[in-house]
């Protein structure tokens, strides 16, 4: 049997047990040209809570009565004569929350776990790593010596932000909750400084540890703290939009940016990025990528749990902030 988690309702605020059913259906039964897929791992991404809500975006919403959305990563048990994939190759694709998958291979593309850890294809070279590598290079255009300030920088793609300024030389702020989080940035990650949010007055530390302002800001959280850092942007500042993670579960009008005139006054842009656009260029992504991770450059980390029965509580760690690096869901046998 596969077992399937299928969202049972749209939530309202953030969502609850009832928002997601588990069902066990028959596994696919797969035509010519398709290939069947034993997933291994489930990646688990702020953006979810986006793919929830029936309203316009960049996606369709998940329908009521399919199988959750989400990147995944497994092996092919079988193959009915597909052009690319034949049995027990690993692939990585949009194969929902469940254990079993079948496609025609669209959006799915081939990994080899003797490069890396099964895992890393889901946080490090996958989406959340080609979001932070483009965001940063193409958006943020970063420069050498420039002061890069990130928030959310302890999680999957924060981190990889910072560590990236760090690598093409930017001095790189981290903003994020709790002291923990922020002693794993400067001693694991090599942020030159943090800003615990929680803890510590948000302007005062950004004038300490930004005193000539801020170059690039990448937001990974919106709210006061965007606001926040809008009001020590530099001349010709960049602000990359990621994401909102402070705004997604709102009952209320999501916040926006009071300072946004300090874009007029510093002549600074405000840029939204969505990795799909950058899907042409993943390859040559992934490949400077897993360079930095061999040269030991880059330090990749994933929060992994089991179960897709476990996937509410799961889940909830991405607004809780119980969580380092890369949420991910292993599936069990």
């Amino acid at each position: 049997m596969n077992k399937q988690l299928i969202l049972a309702k749209r939530p309202i605020g953030l969502p609850d047990k009832s928002t997601w059913t588990i069902e066990e259906n028959a596994i696919p039964e797969i035509n010519e040209g398709e290939i069947l897929v034993k997933q291994h791992y489930i990646s688990l991404d702020p953006a979810m809570r986006g793919w929830l809500n029936d309203s316009r975006s960049y996606i369709e919403p998940v329908a009521i009565g399919e199988v959750m959305r989400a990147a995944s990563i497994g092996e092919v048990i079988e193959s009915k004569n597909h052009p690319k994939y034949k049995v027990g190759d690993f692939v990585s694709g949009w194969g929902g929350v469940q254990q079993y998958s079948s496609s025609d291979g669209s959006g799915y593309y081939a990994v080899d776990p003797n490069l890396a850890p099964l895992p890393t294809y889901i946080g490090t070279l996958g989406m959340p790593g080609m979001t932070a590598y483009f965001g940063i290079l193409q958006v943020g255009k970063i420069k050498e010596g420039e002061t890069v300030v990130v928030s959310g920088a302890a999680g999957a793609v924060g981190s990889l932000v910072g560590q990236i300024a760090k690598i093409k030389g930017c001095k790189v702020v981290g903003i994020a909750g709790g002291p923990d989080k922020c002693k794993y940035l400067k001693d694991d990650l090599g942020f030159d400084a943090t800003i615990d949010y929680k803890n510590e007055d948000l302007k005062i530390a950004l004038k300490q540890t930004c005193p000539e302002g801020v170059d690039v800001y990448f937001d990974n959280v919106g709210g006061e703290i965007l606001d926040t850092v809008l009001t020590r942007i530099r001349m010709n500042a960049r602000i990359v939009i990621c994401g909102a993670i402070s705004q997604y579960n709102n009952t209320t009008p999501v916040k926006g940016p009071g300072n946004y005139l300090s874009l007029l006054v510093n002549r600074g842009t405000m840029q939204g990025m969505v990795v799909f656009d950058y899907a042409s260029q993943y390859k040559e992504a992934m490949i400077e990528m897993s360079k930095w991770l061999k040269e030991g450059k880059l330090k990749s980390r994933e929060d992994v749990h089991e179960g897709i029965e476990n996937f509410y509580d799961t889940f909830l760690r991405l607004f809780s902030g119980e969580k380092l690096g890369k949420l991910v869901l292993k599936v069990k046998e």
